[in-house]
């Protein structure tokens, strides 16, 4: 069968080591600069750049240029799903790239996911919305439900305003520490957002994993107990 999406070409895209280094170094929601992209994936900056050309004319990044400098990060939040999808697929098949050092506690704690929260405490916020009705889940697609609005909008994040996005409010991702769904969509983004501004949490430097504090991971399980 020749008709229909070449999934070929996104996965000779993710597949190569150097670009799936990048992709994964993108995954924290961050745009960096080829340069920084070189250096995670271990090649020469011209090297870089063939590769991260080839990414944005498969729609995987996208760039932006800011006074004499570029930056690429993430095309959309289509993106930052699927490469968690695949990530926990390949963490379910026992596919890991390296043994568990140091930094993995914190990661599989919680760590940002492109622009939400994810490990042990993203997967615990969702099972909370979940288990309080708050959440529905149908498959893969999640929604918010008048109780949930409710207690959305007394945390403090406009629903009409994430409403108003084109993309879903409430997206179910496969998270590959925990090998269950954490909270993605535009809902997501807006919760890890307001955890950190209002100090519950900081994201580590150079890491995905987010450190809250002690007050914050209070308040947290206060909040998803």
């Amino acid at each position: 069968m020749k008709e229909g999406p070449d999934i070929s070409q996104i996965g000779a895209l993710i597949g190569d080591p150097a670009r799936a280094n990048m992709l994964t170094a993108l995954m924290g929601g961050q745009a960096l600069t080829a340069t920084e992209l070189a250096g995670v994936a271990g090649i020469t900056l011209q090297t870089a750049s063939s590769h991260l050309s080839k990414l944005e004319t498969g729609g995987l990044i996208a760039q932006r240029k800011q006074g004499r400098h570029r930056y690429f990060a993430l095309a959309d939040d289509a993106v930052g799903l699927m490469l968690e999808n695949i990530m926990g697929f390949a963490a379910n098949r026992g596919h890991m790239r390296t043994r568990p050092g140091p930094k993995d506690p914190a990661l599989r704690k919680a760590r940002v996911c492109y622009n939400h929260l994810a490990g042990d405490f993203g997967v615990r916020m969702l099972d909370r919305l979940v288990g309080d009705g708050d959440v529905t889940l149908d498959g893969g697609d999640a929604a918010l439900t008048p109780s949930g609005e409710t207690r959305i909008a007394a945390i403090g994040i406009d629903l009409a305003a994430l409403k108003a996005q084109r993309r879903p409010v409430c997206r179910t991702c496969l998270d590959w520490s925990e090998r269950r769904s954490h909270l993605a969509g535009s809902l997501g983004e807006a919760l890890l957002a307001l955890f950190i501004a209002d100090g519950w949490a900081k994201r580590e430097k150079d890491s995905r994993a987010i450190r809250f504090t002690a007050e914050g991971e209070r308040r947290f399980m206060a909040l998803f107990p």
